[in-house]
């Protein structure tokens, strides 16, 4: 900032503002005192006012002895936040609340209706007949907008407890309302549970009977219908053709289960009698009681030939005689297998017979057992039909019962309980005396100190003009730039000697002044006063081209970029830095970005750190936060050249146009400072909007001589000179830089 902006800046005196508190610390506290005991005395005139609480418990009413057969202990309804919100307004009803009035007759208390009385005016009118009559129409409204200004019910968080209270005058009318309309709110409760039985026991009792008259319906029908289909019904709730048609296929297969054992039977003994093997030993045959006696005989002869042919010849007349009664015993024994065979076969076709029968018999069922099947779906459909009326009619008489006894006995439980009445309270909620009065005391006491302190703000007792701090002109002396803050090394330029002017010495006449280098401390702006003595800080050029006209004329033009082509290098580039800063210490929101390619700026204007930049920003490294400085000696901000690869960097100059219009939505003014830039590198950074400005030092070097030529020739923005000079003038002509008078 400029030292003369400071001039007129003033500071607040801390010690002469509290000492005008300590000043007035009589007159503070005895303000406080008198107002303390205003409060006090209107506060003894307010009538006291008391409130009493009732407390009603949301929960079910019924008990595991009394509670419905068909209801569990876990099915009892229990309302939730939304139905005690819901109880709360009930209670808070006009309806319930006029039932109170009328219950306790509040209309004749005087608290409660010094509202309802109308005025002499509102009587006066009432009798000529202008307006209503307040005695008739708006009575019992202002005594129920009275009771209910009077009474607070509320829900206590997290609970199903409601808290009803009532403030009066009165202690004991406080407590008597507040637990009528407690007692009003269960007696409702109970009524409605009343009303509803009642209706429910008249609804159901004209559906028991004509429900009654449909079960009988319905079951007649089943009856007709199983009498006139033939569906009798045998064991085991079975159509009995379904029953006997089971039975019938059982006895199918036992006969021919014996039909092929006796078939095999035979065989069997039909074989051995063809090939002429014994048949004794054949299963059919031992069950015949004739064979096992011929056979118990057969063995008998063995025996005795056996015996005898010990001691006599087989030519004696008694061995031939067994031996002729053994062979008459086997051709016996075979004459009696052929009789079991034909026993057998006979057997077997007695078996075919009855089989082929109850073939024919168990298709004659099949039918009918088919035809009852179908039959059998109808009747179904009507026994189910029968059924669920008759579950419907039972679950009616069951519920019709239950309302039943109910209404007859009495018991209406309800669903809430008060399990806190209000007592008579002893102690008045308002007014608290000794606690407002320490509060109006502790207010007042604040009030009249800020009071005082404001009065001594405004009337500048507590105000002192702000010390102002050395502050070097930024331009520098024509000799050479000397003022570039920080660790950047000195810049020493050789002094320009003007061209001579009329009456003044000549350039040998004038003495050289010495190369002007920094001290540390100079340089991180801590100038002592031996610094101040010997060295003349020098003055901002005045001149057309200085530096606080080009400051004044890109304020005039309103421009959003400004592009600063610096041919000597970094000591051109040092009036960039004493622009900006000139700029900001005017107000304008200004952010410098370092294109020079040294990065020399940068450091300069941020002590030497080697921060992110725009090449960090044009290869999409970093964010704007992050490449964004602002500058130590000054408001301004500055985007250093950075610490990636510049030549990578400028890979993705295209995006550079695109960083620099962001730039300028958030900035008053952009300075580009590019350095010794070509004609061809200078198209990427100008715009609509854009001044062009050229830094000169020495207005002799070819090089700022060549890039003026350059501009000139390729047609781009007329370039405003930027140069340190204060007694001479320099201007561009066709492409020239020439002085001038």
């Amino acid at each position: 900032m400029p030292a003369s902006s400071v001039g007129n800046d003033v500071d607040i005196d801390i010690g002469a503002l509290f000492a005008s508190l300590w000043r007035n610390k009589l007159r503070i506290l005895v303000g406080s005192l008198l107002l303390t005991a205003l409060a006090f005395l209107l506060m003894s005139l307010v009538a006291p006012k008391y409130r009493a609480e009732t407390r009603i418990l949301i929960e079910t009413g019924e008990s595991v002895f009394t509670r419905p057969a068909n209801q569990q202990a876990d099915d009892r309804p229990v309302l939730d936040q939304e139905g005690i919100k819901s109880q709360v307004e009930l209670i808070g009803s006009s309806d319930l609340l006029k039932r109170v009035i009328v219950k306790l007759d509040l209309a004749k208390n005087p608290e409660l209706s010094a509202g309802a009385e109308p005025s002499a005016l509102s009587r006066l009118f009432g009798a000529v007949g202008i307006g209503n009559n307040p005695d008739e129409e708006t009575r019992d409204d202002y005594i129920l907008q009275s009771v209910r200004d009077r009474l607070l019910v509320y829900n206590v968080a997290a609970s199903r407890v409601i808290v009803i209270q009532f403030s009066s005058k009165d202690p004991a009318l406080a407590a008597s309302v507040a637990n009528a309309i407690a007692d009003e709110y269960v007696a409702t409760q109970q009524s409605a549970k009343s009303r509803a039985n009642t209706d429910a026991a008249g609804w159901l009792q004209p559906e028991i009977a004509d429900l009654s008259q449909r079960v009988k319906d319905a079951e007649a029908k089943v009856a007709a219908y199983r009498g006139s289909s033939d569906l009798l019904i045998g064991q085991n709730n079975a159509v009995l053709a379904t029953q006997q048609l089971s039975e019938l296929s059982t006895e199918l297969s036992r006969v021919r289960a014996n039909r092929a054992a006796s078939e095999a039977s035979a065989q069997s003994v039909r074989a051995a009698l063809a090939k002429g093997a014994p048949v004794e030993t054949l299963p059919a045959v031992m069950a015949s009681p004739l064979i096992q006696r011929l056979r118990e005989r057969q063995v008998q002869l063995n025996n005795d030939i056996a015996d005898l042919s010990a001691s006599l010849l087989s030519g004696h007349p008694r061995i031939r005689a067994l031996r002729s009664q053994l062979a008459d015993l086997n051709n016996q024994i075979r004459l009696e297998a052929r009789k079991v065979l034909g026993s057998l076969e006979a057997e077997a076709e007695t078996a075919r017979l009855r089989e082929s029968q109850l073939t024919s018999s168990l298709n004659e069922l099949k039918e009918q057992s088919s035809k009852a099947g179908e039959e059998e779906v109808e009747l179904r459909a009507l026994e189910r039909e029968a059924t669920a009326q008759r579950q419907l009619l039972e679950s009616y008489l069951t519920r019709y019962r239950e309302a039943s006894s109910r209404t007859d006995r009495g018991y209406l439980p309800a669903d809430a309980r008060i399990f806190s009445r209000a007592d008579r309270p002893i102690e008045p909620y308002f007014p608290k005396k000794i606690p407002m009065t320490i509060a109006a005391f502790v207010a007042s006491l604040l009030l009249l100190s800020i009071i005082t302190l404001l009065r001594a703000l405004f009337s500048g007792q507590a105000l002192r003009p702000a010390t102002q701090p050395f502050v070097m002109e930024e331009a520098p002396a024509p000799a050479a730039v000397r003022d570039i803050p920080g660790p950047v090394q000195p810049v020493i330029v050789e002094p320009v000697q003007p061209v001579a002017q009329p009456g003044a010495p000549l350039a040998g006449d004038i003495p050289e002044e010495p190369a002007f280098v920094e001290t540390k401390e100079q340089q991180a702006g801590l100038h002592t006063p031996a610094v101040e003595a010997s060295v003349e800080p020098p003055a901002i050029p005045t001149g057309h081209s200085g530096i606080a006209n080009v400051a004044t004329r890109l304020m005039a033009s309103g421009a959003a970029r400004a592009v600063v082509v610096s041919p000597e290098g970094d000591e051109a580039s040092a009036l960039t830095i004493l622009l900006v800063r000139e700029l900001a210490d005017r107000g304008v929101r200004v952010i410098l970005v370092d294109m020079t390619g040294s990065g020399e700026i940068g450091r300069s204007m941020l002590d030497d750190k080697n921060l992110p930049g725009i090449t960090n920003l044009l290869v999409s490294e970093k964010h704007f936060s992050d490449v964004i400085h602002p500058d130590h000696y000054s408001q301004a901000e500055i985007i250093p050249l950075g610490n990636h690869d510049p030549a990578k960097a400028m890979q993705s100059v295209g995006r550079l146009p695109m960083i620099l219009n962001a730039l300028q939505s958030a900035y008053d003014l952009v300075v580009v400072d590019a350095g010794p830039a070509t004609v061809v590198e200078l198209k990427h950074l100008l715009a609509d909007g854009t001044e062009l400005i050229l830094g000169v030092v020495d207005p002799d070097d070819p090089d700022v001589a060549a890039i003026a030529k350059a501009v000139y020739d390729a047609k781009l923005l007329e370039p405003e000179l930027l140069t340190p000079f204060e007694k001479e003038h320099l201007r561009l002509d066709s492409g020239r830089i020439v002085r001038s008078a």
